[in-house]
């Protein structure tokens, strides 16, 4: 069995799941708007087109009549996926999905309105009045994110009635795609976030799930993530219900990042990808059985997967650039080289900017060692790792 795959985005998570689709022999043709992005080195081919413009989608897969497209961005012109799946191609998890999930109303509504799932109070916004008008209705504090981005761009906390034209404009900067709307979330008072990898798969196997991933955030932009988090047995049973509703009601075969915020009433849903997750990073680390890029691809490939199990306790800490360069350069490998049970991965991205996610570093160590002294070891191997211009 040899598939094509068209990957759509060319990230360092795209780099991975390419690494993964080399491995067991499949064609990987990587697309992005940019030139030298991390998949791009280690596809067998590549495009660099405008992803939201139609026409250039229809020019690449007509070109290249993969048997898969597969998401890895949601600045996707994504409304042309129902065709493609017209035409045989498989989009990856399914055309619904991908079209619900590059767009927060979408999924919002579904899980909230569609399946009652308990979410935080939310409004939407197409100007900086009606975010002001939305705010009074979900009151303050409260969160404002972008319809469309990615990787936390656009997102503020508006702490005072002061903040609603700033949080308005940096949304407006942070949106991906051509769509400017924002929702505006109620401040859920959690006191953790999870994501919880969800896999399904084709021919009626069960759907899986990977043991909950803890995370913390700056900027909207994870910073580290380990597994296992700590999650209450009732909580994680809530968690695994939701997410079976809601990947389930998307359809199609795949990993799915879907996170939640855990707090004193129990579980809220807040968020979905339909491909892997930054946080999920850390499988990395020889958490599990199988990475989080490895589960995707063979479920997407109808490959079955007879069960996920934790093998070791890990963390993942963000290298992050601190300025400007179109030639980054690394140093600190050797120190972090010379840590035991850990690893690292610089992703080759071809420039760099403030705070730009450049690397990972990623440690293990056996279940039983508190999970808060491998975070404190990431954290520190991180560091170790500095990326100048």
């Amino acid at each position: 069995m040899k598939s094509k795959i068209l990957l759509l985005g060319s990230g360092e998570l795209g780099k991975e799941f390419v690494i993964a689709a080399q491995r067991i022999g499949q064609t990987v043709i990587a697309v992005d708007s940019y030139e030298n992005a991390p998949a791009m080195q280690v596809a067998h081919g590549f495009e660099v087109i405008n992803m939201l413009d139609g026409a250039e989608l229809d020019r690449i897969v007509t070109k290249h009549q993969p048997d898969f497209i597969v998401p890895e961005i949601e600045a996707i012109r994504t409304e042309r996926f129902y065709d493609y799946e017209k035409q045989g191609i498989t989009v990856v998890p399914s055309a619904k999905a991908a079209n619900f999930t590059m767009n927060r109303k979408a999924i919002r509504d579904l899980a909230a309105k569609e399946l009652g799932l308990r979410t935080a109070n939310y409004r939407y916004a197409t100007s900086a009045d009606e975010l002001e008008k939305a705010v009074s209705e979900v009151g303050i504090p409260c969160v404002v994110k972008p319809l469309m981005s990615s990787s936390g761009k656009g997102q503020s906390t508006i702490k005072s009635n002061e903040d609603i034209t700033k949080a308005w404009n940096y949304a407006v900067e942070g949106s991906r795609g051509d769509v400017v709307e924002v929702i505006v979330e109620a401040f859920v008072t959690f006191h953790s976030e999870i994501t919880l990898l969800t896999v399904t798969q084709n021919n009626n196997l069960p759907t899986l799930f990977c043991a909950p991933i803890g995370h913390r955030q700056e900027r909207g932009d994870y910073q580290e993530s380990w597994q296992p988090a700590k999650v209450s047995e009732k909580d994680i049973l809530e968690a695994q219900e939701m997410a079976r509703k809601v990947t389930e009601s998307l359809g199609g075969a795949g990993l799915f990042g879907v996170e939640f915020f855990l707090t004193n009433e129990g579980v809220y849903f807040s968020e979905l990808s339909p491909r892997p997750h930054d946080t999920g990073m850390v499988t990395l680390a020889g958490t599990q059985n199988f990475n989080e890029f490895e589960l995707h691809l063979r479920a997407v490939l109808s490959l079955p997967i007879a069960e996920i199990t934790l093998e070791k306790a890990g963390a993942s800490a963000v290298i992050l650039a601190a300025e400007n360069s179109n030639h980054p350069i690394y140093s600190g490998m050797e120190q972090i080289a010379a840590l035991p049970k850990t690893d690292f991965r610089i992703f080759g991205k071809p420039t760099s900017r403030p705070y730009r996610r450049m690397g990972v570093a990623l440690v293990n160590d056996s279940l039983d060692t508190p999970i808060e002294e491998i975070i404190e070891r990431a954290k520190a191997a991180a560091k170790l790792v500095k990326v100048n211009a």
